[in-house]
């Protein structure tokens, strides 16, 4: 570990650390001071501890990081996780406080324990390995109680159980109950250790009162390299070493040196090939120098001393030695024996018994005296017991004796029975796996089942930071509540935004590198800058911190996140509406290209030239403008008609709609009847209009007779078309048949003199009508009162005649009328009949449905009753009999 501040007690100079970003903080609201302040509070222990060690080695702690042993590896790791508050007992998988009474194994992990944790787990242990030798060995349980073992639940290392942890000592077991200093490493002394180094070699640990083994012996010594060629100076806890020569020691053979490079330990057999004899020399084979002696495997055959046998051993070295037939020889069951038999004579049988053991070591043999070897079963029958002894039976002595029986007793697992058949009451170990969930709830116990609780789980989880520099080891099941360690190195992410010369570096960290949190300061096409935060593109991000296992794929390199676009300006700015009216400015974002329309209307003057837009205000078309996104609209088309004055004047308007310009000259077809009119003249207007008044009566003119009637009579005017009144219409010449009263007499009169009649008479000839013009200007004869009596007789006749068939007519129609007026009351009367029937059926149905209603209310509310005695007597019978239910 790298370390920024040393011991308190001798603070050498030391120029101060780079400035860090404090955006790599943690998320959890934790207070940067405090953080500070422990890494700090921690680096100087690191500092304080390793002091003595450096200085005697003559390296500096800044640099302990490289190429240091394992134990101070070990050590650092320690102090990282301490720092980091990740130190948790493998048994309650709880932290470890510094306040809390520990215990640490010496022999090979060094973990930490709770005092009370690993005492409860060695008393459990021992105690059920008392119990176990009690059952299984024939010793007493109060021997067996002294000799039980415990073991460390990392490492498995055995400890008797006089060593079961009863007091709280510090790591190098100088003081009990060390204080809490938090200036000191926890749970020590904050003194020298002084324990005894590894390999005995006289030195004792210079650190100061630490966790984990001793690192090695760093004093000077001057030894030599492992073939004792070469002598050297070299640390105690390094002082065997290789010269990197040729060995050249001699070896077994005598004859070769080792070839190998300057080595530990003994030097391997000799592996030089040559040819060798076996030990008969009969064969000869290549083989290694170190294999040089074999035998072939042949028997010797040579002759004996007796010269009659052979030698009947294999390959051997050395003479084959007497006969072995020779001197004092017996039966084969031993009970005779023979002197000065010759070698070659078979020594004969005794004839007794023979008497020899059996190989079932009761019973000896009941043959005679033979040779050979004596029967392998022995078949006496005798009574035998079963393992168990539940079963005795007579069974041949080489029989043994099972019975079915499959033992019951527990093993000591406690959860499995024996189930082996015929069992002795010695049950065997259990041979299932535990396979119970550890407390760390990621793995299973793989030992054989046993009692108590499982081993803790030795598996230990190493957390790092993201460059892998800083890291620690925490229990299995405990890393998903652990956090990483602060590494203290800056980030290698550079950043890509536009203030990456302007930003402090951060530490290093997991996940996405913390944003710029300067202004954009990016300047707008309009002038204005952006006064956002930075929003450049981000450095890809550093993997998340996560325990999970990962899944077995291709994981794809996370790319940098490209960067977002300044967003709109904001600035507010004064904006005329798309009308370019005056006063009607209004305050707009500076981005926001959306035109306005005021209230007011347009006024420009329209392409006709005659009248104004009115239109609401509306953007006017202009192509000297540079704003592309303004969206023109024209005015209105004039839809008006043309009222300008036509020249020549006349009583037609303009055809066209509103129009720049004269008007075109009016073609409209005008028509005009001649002066009597009795014709129509068509012209065209301009043509007409064009004309002098002479020219357009004269044009009007039809050319025939006048066709007027004259002012004073009937007839028409005789002169052709003229303009203005009929010339002289008193002087009328035309031929008029005068009537007296009754129209009987008749008479022709000229025209004028009919005129003068009228005038005699004191009347206008212009009042008096058509039909009636010369009647009544004869006096009437006598002629004329006979004709009229003639006259009134046939009108009289003819009024009675109508009168009669008008009568005749009305007689005829009274029946029919009569009829009609009969079918109309006896329609009514059966109507009435009909409402009545009706009537009667309604009342009915509803007194019908009445009574229904009425019947069925009291046959059930008499229901009710009978059912409400029925339960009072039924409660009233429990109540005297109330065993009956």
């Amino acid at each position: 570990m790298k370390s920024s501040i040393h011991h308190l007690q001798h603070p050498p100079p030391q120029p101060p650390p780079p400035p860090l970003s404090d955006s790599d903080t943690d998320s959890d609201g934790s207070g940067t001071h405090s953080s500070s302040s422990d890494l700090l509070r921690h680096s100087d222990l690191s500092a304080s501890i390793f002091k003595p060690y450096f200085e005697f080695t003559g390296r500096h702690s800044s640099s302990s990081t490289t190429a240091t042993p394992a134990e101070v590896s070990k050590i650092q790791s320690f102090l990282t996780s301490s720092s980091s508050g990740a130190l948790s007992c493998l048994i309650c998988l709880e932290r470890i406080k510094p306040s809390d009474p520990t215990w640490s194994c010496s022999s090979l992990c060094f973990a930490l324990f709770h005092l009370h944790c690993i005492q409860s787990w060695a008393r459990q242990a021992s105690n059920l390995a008392a119990a176990r030798a009690a059952t299984r060995l024939p010793i007493t349980e109060q021997r067996a109680s002294e000799t039980a073992l415990w073991n460390c639940p990392k490492c498995r290392v055995e400890y008797p159980i006089t060593h079961i942890p009863k007091t709280y000592f510090c790591f190098c077991g100088k003081l009990e109950n060390p204080p809490n200093d938090p200036w000191v490493l926890p749970h020590s002394c904050g003194e020298i250790c002084g324990r005894p180094l590894k390999h005995n070699c006289g030195h004792h640990c210079l650190l100061l009162c630490h966790p984990g083994p001793c690192p090695s012996c760093p004093k000077l010594v001057k030894v030599s390299c492992f073939c004792t060629k070469i002598e050297d100076v070299r640390r105690c806890g390094f002082k065997e070493f290789s010269c990197g020569k040729v060995c050249g020691k001699l070896l077994d053979c005598g004859v070769h040196g080792c070839a190998e490079i300057c080595h530990e330990g003994q030097c391997p057999p000799c592996r030089a090939r040559s040819v060798y004899q076996c030990r008969c020399g009969k064969k000869k084979e290549e083989r290694e120098c170190c294999n040089r002696v074999f035998g072939c495997g042949e028997p010797c055959e040579k002759r004996l001393g007796c010269g009659r046998h052979v030698c009947e051993r294999g390959c051997h070295v050395g003479e084959c030695g007497d006969c072995p037939l020779q001197g004092k020889r017996a039966c084969p069951c031993g009970k005779r024996v023979y002197e000065g038999m010759p070698c070659d004579v078979t020594v004969p049988l005794c004839g007794a018994t023979c008497d020899k053991m059996l190989s079932c070591r009761y019973h000896r043999c009941p043959e005679r005296c033979h040779r050979g070897a004596c029967v392998e079963t022995c078949r006496t029958v005798v009574k035998k017991s079963c393992r168990c002894g539940s079963l005795r039976k007579d069974v041949p002595c080489y029989q043994d004796l099972w019975c079915e029986r499959k033992c019951q007793r527990m093993r000591d697992c406690g959860r499995h029975a024996c189930k082996r058949k015929c069992c002795d009451g010695d049950c065997p170990p259990c041979s299932e796996v535990c396979d119970r969930r550890l407390r760390c709830k990621n793995h299973k116990c793989p030992s054989p089942c046993h009692r108590g609780a499982c081993a803790p789980c030795p598996i230990m989880v190493t957390i790092s930071c993201a460059c892998g520099e800083t890291h620690f080891e925490v229990p299995c099941g405990t890393e998903m509540e652990q956090k990483p360690p602060k590494c203290p190195k800056p980030c290698p992410i550079a950043p890509l935004c536009h203030h990456a010369p302007k930003l402090k570096p951060h530490k290093c960290h997991y996940g996405a590198c913390p944003p710029c949190r300067l202004p954009c300061a990016e300047e707008y096409s309009c002038g204005h800058a952006c006064k956002l935060r930075c929003h450049d593109a981000k450095p890809p991000p550093n993997r998340e911190f996560t325990l999970k296992p990962k899944k077995k794929k291709i994981i794809q390199q996370s790319e940098c996140t490209p960067g977002t676009p300044c967003p709109p300006c904001p600035e507010l700015v004064w904006r005329p509406c798309v009308g370019q009216h005056i006063g009607t400015e209004r305050m707009m974002v500076c981005s926001d290209k959306s035109q306005f329309a005021c209230e007011n209307l347009c006024g420009n003057p329209l392409p006709c030239g005659n009248h104004y837009c009115t239109k609401t205000c509306h953007a006017l078309e202009n192509p000297a403008s540079t704003n592309r996104l303004q969206k023109s609209e024209p005015c209105e088309d004039c839809s008006l008609p043309c009222d300008k004055e036509r020249e020549p004047k006349c009583q037609h308007c303009c055809p066209r709609r509103c129009h720049p310009g004269d008007c075109p000259p009016c073609k409209a077809l005008i028509k005009r009847s001649c002066h009597c009119g009795s014709m129509v003249h068509v012209f065209e207007c301009i043509y007409y209009n064009t004309l002098s008044a002479k020219d357009q009566e004269k044009v009007r003119s039809c050319g025939g007779l006048c066709h007027r009637k004259l002012a004073n009579c009937t007839h028409l005017c005789p002169e052709t078309c003229h303009p203005g009144e009929c010339p002289n219409p008193e002087k009328c010449s035309k031929k008029v048949i005068v009537h007296c009263k009754c129209q009987t007499l008749k008479r022709e009169w000229p025209c004028h003199d009919v005129q003068a009649a009228y005038h005699s008479a004191g009347s206008h000839p212009k009042d008096i009508t058509k039909n009636q013009f010369g009647i009544g200007l004869i006096p009437c004869n006598s002629d004329c009162k006979s004709k009229m009596q003639v006259v009134e007789s046939e009108l009289h006749l003819r009024k009675s005649q109508v009168t009669e068939v008008k009568e005749t007519d009305n007689e005829k129609l009274a029946p029919k009328r009569r009829k009609r007026q009969k079918r109309v009351q006896e329609s009514k009367e059966a109507t009435k009949i009909q409402k009545i029937i009706s009537t009667t059926k309604k009342l009915l149905l509803y007194l019908f449905i009445l009574i229904i209603l009425v019947t069925a209310t009291y046959y059930g509310y008499k229901g009710l009753l009978w059912l409400n005695d029925w339960m009072n007597e039924v409660d009233e019978r429990r109540q005297r009999h109330p065993r009956i239910r």
